[in-house]
C-alpha cells in the first residue's frame, strides 16, 4: 500500500486548477483509490480551515471531493501531541504535524514547499514535490 501525506498547498492547488501533478495526484490517484492518503485530526483541521479562506472562493473553494478525500483518508492521532515524537523544529511550525504525521505512517510528504521540511529535520521520512511524486509513481 502506498501512502502518503499531502500538504496543504497541494490540496488548495488540486482545488484551484483541475490539470497539473496536485490535481494528478488528488483527482488521479487519491480519490480513484490508487494511493491512500493519511490525515489526522490536526492535518484534516488545516485543510478545512485554509479552503474556505475568502481569498479561495474566486475558485469555488472549498471543493467537493474534500470532505470524502478526508473520509476515506487513513485517520491517525496527532503524533505531535506527545514533545517526544517529534523533536525537530520546522520553520513554520505550523508544518510539523504533517511531517510528524508522515513519519508515524510511514508515508511520504508530498509538498509544494520543499523549503518548509529541511533535510536535517526530516528523520526519515521522504519528502518530495508533486512532480517528483508523479514521476517516482511512473519508474515503477
Amino acid at each position: 500500500m502506498r501512502l502518503i501525506v499531502l500538504d496543504t498547498n497541494v490540496i488548495v492547488s488540486a482545488g484551484i486548477s483541475p490539470v497539473g501533478p496536485p490535481a494528478k495526484i488528488v483527482a488521479g490517484l487519491v480519490l480513484s483509490g490508487m494511493i491512500h492518503i493519511v490525515t489526522s485530526p490536526r492535518v484534516a483541521a488545516e485543510y478545512r480551515e485554509v479552503v474556505r479562506r475568502a481569498k479561495f472562493h474566486r475558485y469555488g473553494f472549498p471543493p467537493l471531493w474534500l470532505e470524502y478525500l478526508i473520509e476515506e483518508s487513513m485517520r491517525l492521532p496527532d503524533p505531535v501531541s506527545d514533545p517526544v515524537s517529534w523533536p525537530y523544529a520546522c520553520p513554520d511550525p505550523k508544518d510539523t504535524p504533517f511531517i510528524a504525521l508522515a513519519h508515524a505512517a510511514g508515508a511520504w510528504l508530498v509538498t509544494g514547499n520543499l523549503k518548509h521540511f529541511p533535510k536535517p529535520l526530516r528523520n526519515g521520512v521522504t519528502v518530495v514535490s508533486p512532480a517528483y511524486y508523479l514521476a517516482h509513481l511512473a519508474g515503477e
